[in-house]
């Protein structure tokens, strides 16, 4: 081996360990300011989402400065990043164009803010709480106490009905009766009495008194309108307590036909 050869070696050895070094520190800073981000949620209160995509931003930084060193270091032509980048470009466009549109509406919702993590959500057919959002996905607890899982795209293009305000889930919905059904039965006997049964057994939980109303009639049947107040994040509280009450207005129902 001549002298020339070794010295290529040694200057490949130096150039090789001036980038571990460098990755070494990338990454030590990439935790020093990961703990940052951490402690700065807790303290000012972000919502996940928020710390999510702040991540995000740190682990492209953290992969772009690995590549920025490479680069210094084997003094690689810029021409070689740029082609890179190109390729990788079409490569994403070509390939996983879904998954792009899916991280620019992640980005769009995050900075939007139709809504955030533990508000309850009605979207077209899906309705349920809110438990992350992704750049990729948004991930809804549903009635039937499943994870969700909505790309951003699908919900950028859907109206959403925001059913959380002042802390609250205000949740609304209606139940039905036969057009031959007597109004004011319904309203004495069946829904006043079971509302305040309700009320009385579930007044610690709820926040507000539970409200109904009438709503229409026509020769399809008659339409009353019922709002439960569950605090903001109780998800699985509101689908146990509907049922329930439900329940308590159909028994009295039943038992006003049968009198």
């Amino acid at each position: 081996m001549t002298w020339i050869e070794e010295m290529l070696q040694t200057d490949f050895l130096i150039k090789a360990l001036n980038v571990a070094l460098a990755i070494v520190i990338v990454v030590v800073l990439y935790k020093l300011l990961s703990r940052t981000i951490s402690r700065l949620s807790k303290r000012v209160g972000l919502e996940p989402h928020v710390e999510n995509s702040l991540r995000l931003v740190l682990r492209l930084g953290a992969a772009a400065s690995i590549i920025a060193a490479v680069s210094l270091f084997f003094g690689l032509d810029p021409t070689w990043i740029v082609g890179g980048s190109a390729l990788a470009g079409a490569a994403l466009g070509f390939g996983s164009s879904q998954t792009i549109n899916n991280i620019v509406a992640g980005i769009y919702v995050i900075i939007s803010r139709p809504f955030t993590v533990k508000d309850y959500i009605k979207m077209g057919d899906v309705e349920g709480q809110v438990e992350e959002i992704s750049v990729n996905y948004t991930k809804i607890y549903t009635p039937t106490y499943n994870l969700l899982s909505i790309p951003n795209t699908q919900v950028m293009n859907s109206q959403v009905l925001n059913c959380t305000h002042e802390g609250l889930i205000k949740y609304t919905f209606t139940m039905s009766f036969p057009p031959a059904a007597d109004s004011r039965i319904l309203a004495e006997k069946c829904f006043s009495p079971s509302v305040e049964e309700f009320y009385s057994k579930h007044k610690e939980e709820l926040q507000r008194r539970p409200e109904w109303f009438f709503q229409t009639m026509d020769r399809f049947g008659i339409f009353f309108m019922i709002r439960l107040f569950v605090p903001k994040g109780e998800a699985k509280l509101l689908y146990t307590l509907q049922p329930e009450l439900i329940g308590l207005i159909i028994q009295r129902w039943d038992s006003a036909r049968q009198a």
